[in-house]
């Protein structure tokens, strides 16, 4: 069973979607702790919920934030590292220790629209197809190498909201596929590649996602 931290900032959603899953025991993992940045995140009364231990690192500077996170996830003896809203970026400091053992969701079909608010930037771009990448986290923001994406259309009457809540679904689907993947030891970075099951992946699996 793998020794697991999630890291987030807000409602916690993805962080439901991944408690759900080890519930359920498709994912075969612990959750140790569950860390945010945000005192006031709703994800923190999801983990309480749910008998997990919650811990804010909400400091200003980062090199302080980032150094008592680490030694939050040495502490509870952490393998891996999922971000699930986690609206900070990870430095060396974090990255370091933990290099191949960070997954992180991203509201964006990667490479396009790193960073955020990618929904709005969507819609005024006029893109047809929009979605969501697991990643492999590494020190450069949101271009770790690529495992999994899901895309959705993008409608023409669309709110940023609608489109957000559109792939927020298809994000709680692939974040746990990808983690159960790692879990079960099927899933690893290697010389800053993808490999599963033993295959390299020169791109991401795509995720069928319905209408």
């Amino acid at each position: 069973m793998i020794p697991m931290a999630i890291l987030f900032s807000g409602e916690g959603t993805n962080l439901q979607a991944l408690i759900d899953a080890v519930h359920q025991r498709r994912i075969y993992a612990e959750i140790r702790c569950v860390i945010s940045n945000k005192p006031q995140a709703h994800g923190l009364d999801r983990a309480r919920a749910a008998g997990i231990e919650t811990l804010v690192i909400g400091d200003t500077d980062r090199t302080a934030r980032e150094e008592k996170t680490l030694a939050a996830l040495q502490e509870h003896n952490v393998e891996l590292v999922c971000l699930a809203g986690y609206m900070r970026v990870l430095s060396e400091i974090i990255v370091g220790p933990y290099l191949g053992r960070i997954l992180n969701i991203h509201p964006s079909l990667l490479p396009a629209y790193r960073g955020a608010n990618t929904h709005r930037r969507v819609l005024e771009a006029g893109e047809k197809h929009h979605g969501c990448s697991v990643h492999f986290v590494t020190v450069d923001l949101d271009e770790g190498p690529l495992i999994i994406q899901a895309s959705v259309p993008v409608h023409l009457d669309d709110t940023e909201r609608a489109l957000a809540l559109r792939v927020l679904e298809q994000e709680h689907l692939i974040l746990p596929l990808a983690v159960q993947w790692y879990c079960d030891g099927l899933l690893h970075m290697q010389d800053g590649a993808v490999y599963l099951r033993g295959e390299r992946l020169d791109e991401p699996l795509i995720y069928e996602a319905g209408p």
